[in-house]
């Protein structure tokens, strides 16, 4: 079988990168920026202010985080609110309130279908994401998975100059293309 041009975990950070631009832009009517540069990590960490994470799993595992820092969490909130129909005068302004948290929570419910629906498009597989779990942070913390995860990346996005990161872990896989081949005749 012959390699795929790039390493799975990059291929999956683009899928990635496209579910986050999409969604967030449809929900926030806002321009979403992503770096062209994809960072290796040693590890996936929850950072302050606004850290979530959800895991996926099926035909391969992996576990996704968003970590924002209050004022794109905010400025997410409010342009998410604000695309819906609700004035400005109404929203709120502190990152730990749970309008930003549950909102935030229901836009990254959002990006993790749109993710499993381009995985299943573009390689034939299934994985199903579990509810995010979103958490007002005041420091970091390192989130260990009990199953082969050393492929890491974090992708940094813009809203409005605020900036916020999506870290992802895979499992230790590698996609691979096969060879055509036709039957022969018997």
């Amino acid at each position: 079988m012959t390699p795929m041009p790039h390493p799975t975990i990059d291929r999956i950070s683009a899928i990635l990168c496209a579910a986050v631009t999409h969604v967030l832009e449809m929900s926030t009517q806002k321009n979403i920026t992503h770096a062209e540069t994809v960072q290796s990590i040693p590890k996936v960490i929850m950072r302050p202010d606004i850290s979530c994470f959800v895991q996926v799993a099926g035909d391969f595992s992996a576990l996704v985080v968003f970590n924002f820092t209050d004022k794109a969490a905010v400025k997410i909130y409010r342009s998410y609110m604000v695309s819906m129909g609700l004035p400005e005068e109404d929203l709120v302004h502190d990152f730990t309130s749970n309008e930003v948290t549950d909102s935030i929570g229901e836009i990254i419910n959002q990006v993790a279908g749109e993710f499993c629906r381009l995985i299943e498009k573009e390689f034939g597989l299934t994985i199903m994401g579990v509810q995010p779990k979103v958490l007002a942070l005041t420091s970091a913390i390192t989130l260990t998975i009990g199953e082969d995860f050393h492929d890491n990346r974090r992708i940094s996005f813009a809203v409005d100059f605020n900036r916020f990161q999506v870290e992802v872990a895979l499992e230790h896989t590698e996609f691979t293309t096969l060879p055509s081949y036709s039957r022969p005749n018997s």
